[in-house]
């Protein structure tokens, strides 16, 4: 059976609380927060492909306000770190948007991995609905509100950490970095990795993240921090 903590008026009066916009076209609403397993014949997914570029041309738009004197590169960089799927599931958790998705029972078994990229997917849905029902106002000021913070941090001009390690890895040590699982807790829908990075001559370097990917990615980025190839962000 399908599932959604949030639903009735209280989806919609939820949804505009989080993105400044009540919806007049609810069915528009629903369709964009209804993942495939729910089985109600219509999903996000088509509106996964309108968000994905809404999203796209946004964040543009406001990296190259809020940067005049980046280079085509540094943008790129930071545009990369915006859009992808742990920034979106990220964004997702911390506005409380999974309460908002009907799923069937099937999401359930889905690695995590996937449930990262069903996040993020919706995140795109919402977008696009934005749009298609309050316009380009609608959708922008969304993104504004809740990427603007990310998309001043240094950590945003970063390159990937794990290619950025290895590549730095081959350098000092001429060979790649190894990552081994630590530990998992938290409860099965919202599970917390413990991943460990590891180089010969170098001490291992623990990360956390709800995915093992982003979990790896941390323990790079930790390692690239204590050896100083990368500053320390101030947020932490």
């Amino acid at each position: 059976m399908p599932k959604r903590a949030v639903a009735g008026t209280a989806l919609v009066e939820g949804i505009a609380a989080l993105t400044g916009h009540t919806f007049a076209d609810t069915n528009l609403l629903e369709r964009a927060l209804t993942h495939a397993s729910a089985r109600k014949g219509v999903d996000y997914q088509r509106l996964e492909f309108l968000g994905d570029r809404v999203l796209g041309l946004i964040i543009s738009e406001l990296l190259f306000s809020s940067f005049p004197e980046a280079p085509e590169g540094e943008l790129s960089v930071r545009l990369n770190a915006l859009v992808n799927a742990e920034m979106l599931a990220s964004i997702a958790e911390e506005i409380g948007l999974p309460d908002f998705i009907a799923t069937g029972a099937e999401l359930r078994a889905l690695s995590d991995r996937k449930r990262v990229n069903v996040r993020a997917d919706v995140v795109e849905a919402l977008i696009a609905a934005l749009y298609l029902d309050g316009g380009f106002e609608a959708a922008r000021a969304f993104v504004h509100r809740h990427w603007s913070e990310h998309a001043e941090s240094a950590g945003a001009a970063r390159r990937d950490a794990k290619t950025e390690l290895q590549e730095w890895a081959h350098q000092v040590a001429g060979e790649a970095p190894t990552y081994s699982l630590e530990g998992r807790s938290g409860p099965d829908h919202d599970p917390l990795f413990t991943v460990s990075a590891e180089l010969k001559g170098y001490k291992p370097v623990s990360g956390k993240g709800r995915s093992k990917r982003e979990a790896e990615q941390n323990a790079a980025a930790a390692m690239l921090e204590r050896e100083g190839i990368w500053k320390k962000e101030k947020n932490g």
